[in-house]
């Protein structure tokens, strides 16, 4: 599924009509973890070098307030996720490899649609936003001075929450967060470094 579905798909929601089920002044928690799953390619760099980032999974916490009927903004918050990368030459050869932690907060504009009917009283939703990621503890093998820009990116995410209670349910979700970095390394600009990952999780989440 590509950001673009996921935009239309908010945008689709938001113009619905229905029996309203998550009143206005609702607030949710959903604690849980997500995987990030760096994009394959990770760019190639201004010295001919190509990018490979691993993923890593954390725990997740996220709260949601819901300003109109079923329309809802959430913020996601995490401890930081930590990444192994290599720089590899055109032979696919490892010539420097390194780490990287980041915290990726991210706020969305969310629609739930609650009391369709569905199956189990599944409430599936979708959701667009902006991702804010910031890097640090950079480290690379050969002991130089490696710095990650900021990034600041859009964000879409849809999940299906399966209620085990009236105000609990158990959550699965994805988000795709437009994330790119640039490097520099000894003070010599590297060129861009592009994440833009799938983040897949679980979570439990709690209604008040």
């Amino acid at each position: 599924m590509k950001l673009q579905s996921l935009v239309l798909a908010a945008a689709t929601a938001l113009t619905m009509t229905t029996a309203f089920a998550v009143p206005a002044g609702t607030w949710s928690v959903a604690a849980g973890a997500h995987y990030v799953d760096p994009k394959s390619d990770n760019g190639t760099l201004n010295n001919g070098l190509s990018v490979d980032v691993d993923g890593d999974v954390r725990p997740t916490i996220s709260g949601e307030y819901f300003i109109a009927n079923n329309v809802g903004i959430e913020l996601l918050a995490a401890i930081p996720f930590h990444h192994d990368f290599t720089l590899n030459d055109a032979n696919g050869n490892e010539i420097l490899n390194g780490k990287t932690q980041h915290l990726p907060p991210t706020l969305s504009l969310q629609y739930h649609f609650d009391d369709y009917n569905l199956p189990m009283n599944v409430k599936p939703f979708v959701g667009v936003g902006v991702n804010y990621t910031t890097f640090f503890k950079e480290r690379v093998s050969n002991g130089g001075d490696l710095k990650l820009d900021d990034s600041v990116g859009v964000a879409g995410h849809i999940g299906l929450d399966i209620p085990f209670a009236p105000t609990e349910a158990f959550r699965i979700d994805a988000r795709y967060m437009d994330i790119k970095t640039d490097a520099t390394l000894d003070g010599n600009e590297l060129g861009e470094i592009n994440i833009s990952p799938w983040v897949y999780g679980v979570a439990f989440v709690k209604q008040f």
